[in-house]
């Protein structure tokens, strides 16, 4: 179950929005009364309340918003449990002065908003002595290895326990705690309204994550990034799941640069049994590959890390087959992409803008697929770096535009959201009939593209390569060939969105 907070001034507008959070499915929400700028009004908040609901007000020590004494403040939640509300939030101090009455639920919780202390299981075990129906065990992670120890004593909790870390080190124990068995989880009403650091939005929470199907037997596969907040492969890969009916869900792992290889061990408690990897891990993910597919050797680089038949981690690099598929379709459109007869990339000429981890990977596909690739980067040592490992050639930023080419790939970030107005390539630079292929997919119709499209060239969008690599990361976690329309139009859903706000 989701408990979703609500916080407002005005009892009107908090009135209002429960209503909607009704309309739009929730099953439980707790109303936050400290945030209500005059004494709360306990009869007029309950009064036909459209759903079950938890009563709390935090005191400013507990990061709360109570203005008003301390002794009116337990004195409401008393009258809160006479009223029978569903469940009262009690902090553990205040817990033994405050009597079980009639059918409320007794939450008795502890919150740390400046780390995830050692000492967990004593914590828990007071909390659990304070005569709780729930236990809620909050804390904050400074590093991934904290959300792994509290999870552990959700699972080992006696006492029905909600316990996830705050921060954006915990977004994704916000959602795992449900493996483990946590009663519920909390989310807010609004992105812009967040109770505590790191909550997801009801609707992220039940309608990305499925929280309320995840269960002990959900097979756990995620991105690991720093950041992550971003990524929109969570999106794709959980809705491909739901599309095929699968036990499984995908989660942010925001994992920072130093804490990368401890954090992938400590993670090893929670038997994740794959991972996309991005930016900046990319080339630390290879020492932990006990397997590499090919061309991961080549490139120096993975994207992916999945579990093989012997439970050996194997590392892959999607990223390469997705672009040469994606240029392939676009060469030869009856041909099959990833097996073609006669590759319709050899012998056409490759400019590629960037010399970055995409490049990379693309270029290393193209130069085995026997096309003539030319590198060009603003940074002109990193370019000859590039070109020395893969034995190409090199032209100067300044001189891009004199270079000919069948076939243009932009591995820059230049046209990325937000700034939409930029190309890393003159429009009358682009010849007819070229190929321009953009990894940008945020927007999908960058300025590139567009001004592409105008010149008459045949176009391959970031959505394309970014959909391809993601259903053979789907393919390598699940063993089943992706629901490849699906993720597109998901993705393509979302960045419609994302252009709009």
């Amino acid at each position: 179950m989701i408990c979703v907070s609500l916080g407002r001034t005005r009892h009107k507008m908090m009135i209002a929005e429960h209503k909607v959070l009704a309309e739009k499915g929730a099953q439980l929400v707790e109303l936050r009364l400290d945030w209500l700028g005059t004494p709360p009004d306990l009869g007029r908040l309950l009064k036909d309340k459209p759903t079950p609901v938890v009563i709390t007000c935090r005191r400013a020590q507990d990061k709360g918003l109570w203005k008003f004494g301390e002794d009116q403040r337990q004195t409401l939640l008393r009258s809160a449990i006479v009223a029978g509300v569903d469940y009262v939030d009690l902090e553990e101090d205040i817990a033994g002065s405050i009597r079980r009455f009639g059918s409320t639920k007794r939450i008795v919780s502890y919150h740390n908003f400046d780390e995830t202390p050692a000492n967990l299981e004593e914590i828990h075990a007071r909390l659990a002595s304070r005569d709780p129906d729930i236990v809620k065990l909050v804390t904050t992670a400074k590093t991934p290895e904290d959300n792994v120890r509290l999870l552990e004593v959700v699972k080992n909790a006696k006492v029905p326990t909600v316990g996830f870390c705050m921060g954006d080190l915990g977004v994704w124990s916000r959602i795992l705690c449900r493996k483990y068995g946590s009663p519920f989880t909390y989310a807010t009403f609004s992105a812009q309204r967040t109770m505590a650091p790191g909550q997801l939005t009801f609707e992220e929470t039940r309608d990305i994550f499925h929280f309320d199907q995840i269960n002990r037997d959900t097979q756990v596969f995620g991105v690991v990034a720093d950041p992550v907040a971003h990524s929109l492969s969570p999106l794709i890969h959980n809705a491909a799941y739901q599309a095929q009916g699968l036990n499984a869900v995908y989660l942010p792992f925001r994992i920072p640069r130093e804490h990368f290889t401890h954090s992938l061990h400590v993670l090893e408690a929670l038997d994740v049994r794959g991972y996309s990897v991005t930016i900046p891990h990319k080339v630390a993910a290879l020492e932990l590959a006990q397997t590499k597919i090919e061309p991961v050797a080549e490139i120096g680089a993975l994207n992916t890390l999945f579990r093989g038949q012997g439970g050996e981690w194997c590392g892959a690099n999607t990223d390469c087959d997705a672009a040469l598929a994606s240029l392939r379709l676009a060469l030869d459109p009856e041909g099959d992409p990833l097996h073609p007869a006669t590759d319709p990339l050899a012998g056409k000429r490759v400019l590629i803008l960037g010399a970055g981890g995409a490049a990379r990977a693309i270029a290393t596909g193209l130069i085995k697929a026997g096309a003539a690739v030319t590198i060009t980067n603003r940074t002109k040592a990193k370019a000859a770096e590039l070109v020395q490992s893969l034995g190409c050639m090199i032209a100067g930023w300044e001189n891009r535009g004199a270079v000919g080419c069948d076939v243009l790939v932009n591995c820059t970030s230049v046209g990325m959201h937000p700034k939409v107005d930029e190309s890393p390539f003159q429009q009358h630079w682009l010849d007819e009939g070229m190929i321009v292929f953009d990894t940008v997919y945020t927007p999908e119709r960058t300025l590139l593209i567009a001004q592409a499209r105008e010149r008459g060239c045949r176009v391959v969008t970031g959505v394309e390569m970014f959909v391809r690599q993601a259903a053979r990361q789907y393919e390598y976690f699940t063993g089943k060939s992706a629901p490849i329309e699906v993720m597109r139009a998901t993705l393509k859903k979302a960045i419609s969105v994302v252009k709009v706000t």
